[in-house]
């Protein structure tokens, strides 16, 4: 219920803001709006509060909206009333009605990034765990519990980093420019300051992926080798550990943190017997020898071992608020950067540079919108945020059917000194809805597989 009542909250946000932003410049600009409805097909509620004003609705089918305006191409207008009739205005007010939706999404993106930053987000502190073996992390010297400080595209600007999250979006941002990403690094304690490249643009990446995580090597946020649940009658269990003790080594190799211990368990199954291992824990302050022998676990073609414990804790957290003026600032930074980030996938995905598992539909949006929900309000701004940048710019594009293709009507005719043809207008508007059905059916597609697994 909580994911249905959030998707559901989602459209409405967004639909009405793109909605109003078409309604609001119509109206300034003299034209008479006649309807306003959110979703489509039956109506369920209706105000209208004389027969000469706009009609509120709300329909049926939440999945989208429309401004229905006065206008002679779909029926009679009366005399008295051509001067509201939008195909009579002039050719630069017509481009700012159809341009007002999608530039209201982009608003209210910048005002949603703000309000998140100015509430605060509990975010991941940016100490890293061990690089992976042979990685570009590792080529690079990064060391288990390096604390991320800045970051810099050219090793003189540097800026701060706030957390994991802001070190992984940089990450990001580096690789799909493909640039390399400069860090400036500490231990943990803020000692021992120095500088790293990871040489972002030796890797020739077409999108960021898992493997292409992997081939980075930034592992997941630093965790003490303390152990977290250890399940009853499990091997963990059975050969004595508890919740608590803190790992000093496994078969004689040093822990530092708590992947390792991850890493060496599974390692533990790669024969396909189970193999006894030595480890060496503190616990209340006296050292235990104890002797664990993991069970033996089939995933996909592997065999790996299991312990049926969590090793490590949960990764230290800051809180990460900004005041009005940065809180601002960076709202509008980050909506042109999530702007252009969507474009560059878009394109390559288009030139087949990224791949079209990339493109997500309502499934995948219900489902980030109830986990967001879940996590506070300040992350479900964030997620909002993020819709309504793509439903921004998904409408700018040059397709019929979508507000971009409007635009490219209107330079058309202001390019010629004449509107497209009517023919030319029905046979654009017939290819928008291949485009738009085939976009629909893929997205759709992707969700379903990666709901189930598949992806």
């Amino acid at each position: 219920m909580i994911t249905l009542a959030a998707f559901i909250l989602t459209l409405a946000v967004l639909i009405v803001i793109h909605e109003y932003g078409h309604y609001r410049v119509a109206v300034a600009c003299g034209v008479k709006v006649l309807r306003f409805s959110v979703g489509f097909g039956r109506v369920l509620w209706r105000r209208q509060a004389t027969p000469d004003s706009t009609e509120f609705v709300v329909s049926m089918l939440p999945l989208g909206g429309y401004v229905r305006m006065l206008d002679e191409r779909e029926g009679p207008v009366a005399p008295g009333e051509l001067g509201g009739a939008f195909n009579r205005k002039p050719l630069w007010q017509r481009t700012a009605v159809v341009a007002a939706g999608p530039l209201a999404n982009l608003l209210l993106a910048v005002l949603l990034y703000a309000a998140a930053h100015w509430i605060g987000l509990d975010e991941p502190k940016a100490l890293m765990g061990p690089p992976a073996a042979g990685s570009l992390a590792e080529s690079a010297g990064q060391r288990s519990g390096d604390w991320a400080r800045a970051w810099s595209a050219d090793g003189q600007e540097w800026h701060d980093l706030a957390s994991m999250t802001d070190l992984r979006w940089q990450l990001t941002q580096s690789v799909l420019n493909g640039r390399a990403l400069h860090l400036l690094l500490t231990d943990a304690q803020g000692h021992g300051q120095r500088r790293i490249v990871l040489a972002l643009d030796t890797l020739g990446a077409r999108e960021v992926d898992a493997a292409l995580m992997r081939r980075i090597g930034l592992g997941p946020a630093f965790s003490e080798p303390v152990l977290g649940e250890v399940k009853a009658g499990g091997p963990a269990a059975q050969a004595g550990l508890q919740a608590g003790d803190r790992v000093l080594s496994i078969d004689g190799q040093p822990i530092a943190d708590a992947t390792r211990i991850r890493d060496l368990i599974r390692a533990s199954g790669a024969s396909g017997t189970a193999q006894p291992m030595a480890w060496r824990v503190e616990r209340g302050g006296q050292v235990l020898e104890l002797t664990l022998t993991p069970a033996i676990a089939q995933e996909g073609e592997r065999t790996i071992g299991r312990a049926e414990l969590y090793p490590g804790q949960p990764p230290q957290m800051v809180k990460v608020r900004y005041g009005a003026l940065e809180g601002l600032s960076r709202a509008v930074s980050r909506t042109w950067e999530m702007s252009t980030l969507t474009l560059k996938m878009l394109g390559k995905m288009l030139i087949g540079e990224a791949s079209l598992k990339n493109l997500s539909g309502p499934l995948t949006i219900a489902d980030y919108a109830g986990q967001s929900v879940q996590l506070g309000l300040a992350y479900y701004l964030g997620f909002l945020a993020v819709v309504s940048v793509s439903l921004g710019v998904l409408n700018l594009l040059p397709l019929p059917m979508l507000d971009g293709g409007h635009l490219m009507y209107y330079l058309f005719e202001g390019v010629t000194g004449r509107p497209v043809s009517d023919l030319w207008l029905e046979r654009l508007q017939r290819g928008g809805v291949a485009i738009m059905l085939m976009m629909m059916s893929l997205a759709l597609y992707n969700d379903v597989a990666r709901l189930l697994g598949l992806q």
